[in-house]
């Protein structure tokens, strides 16, 4: 009886590992004699080049600048030239909000206040102003001054230095007021007849900064540029 239980046992397990050699035949497939060798490593073919598409590739045109009322067209290259590393500059929109400035800073600085200054000029003009501004309080003088109005803003001058752009501005404009000592007396002016005159201004902005604002740099009362 052991030798015949023996057998039998031999034969069941022949059975099964030959229905085992072929369910992994009907998985995993014949061999053909064309598969890859085990371990060789993956090649990617070479990356089909599709053409360009046409236009894609072309320059994007220049945009032309345009040059502000009362701004000589000669100076049209240097604007561009900004504009040309700058593309947010618009020499139109800077002229309007240089006007503005100048307004704000003039206000601050006949009401000695620096603070209100603060974005609107470079370190070294607030504390320019700001000198002015003490020397005038030591002396007890007080400015009575309004800004009548802007009679013209023209760029006299573009340029880039380094990465810095600078724009400069002639302003002429109408100022009345008057300037009162301690006790009440008037120095100078009337608060009735407005005064014109004339400043020059540079304003400065790094073009890699990703703050958009001018600053006013550098002030004068009169230039040699010609407009």
């Amino acid at each position: 009886m052991s030798d015949s239980g023996t057998w039998i046992e031999i034969a069941l397990l022949a059975m099964l590992a030959g229905f085992i050699g072929l369910r992994l035949v009907s998985v995993l497939g014949r061999r053909t004699g064309h598969e890859k060798p085990a371990g060789e490593p993956y090649r990617p073919g070479q990356a089909e080049v599709s053409p360009p598409i046409k236009g894609i590739t072309e320059l994007r045109p220049r945009h032309v600048v345009e040059v502000p009322a009362g701004t000589s067209v000669d100076l049209r290259d240097d604007l561009q030239a900004v504009a040309d590393v700058d593309p947010g500059f618009d020499p139109v929109r800077f002229v309007a909000g240089a006007r503005g400035a100048y307004k704000m800073i003039l206000d601050a600085f006949w009401a000695g206040d620096t603070k209100a200054m603060e974005g609107l000029v470079s370190d070294e003009v607030q504390h320019q102003f700001g000198r002015a501004i003490d020397a005038r309080r030591d002396s007890g003088v007080t400015l009575e001054n309004r800004l009548v109005d802007i009679d013209s803003a023209a760029v006299v001058a573009a340029q880039m230095i380094g990465q810095m752009a600078e724009v400069t501005l002639r302003f002429t404009a109408h100022i009345a007021g008057v300037s009162k000592t301690a006790d009440g007396a008037v120095i100078a002016g009337s608060t009735s007849d407005a005064v014109s005159t004339t400043d020059v201004w540079t304003f400065s902005r790094h073009i890699g900064s990703p703050d958009p604002a001018w600053l006013l740099i550098a002030t004068d009362d009169e230039t040699d540029v010609v407009a």
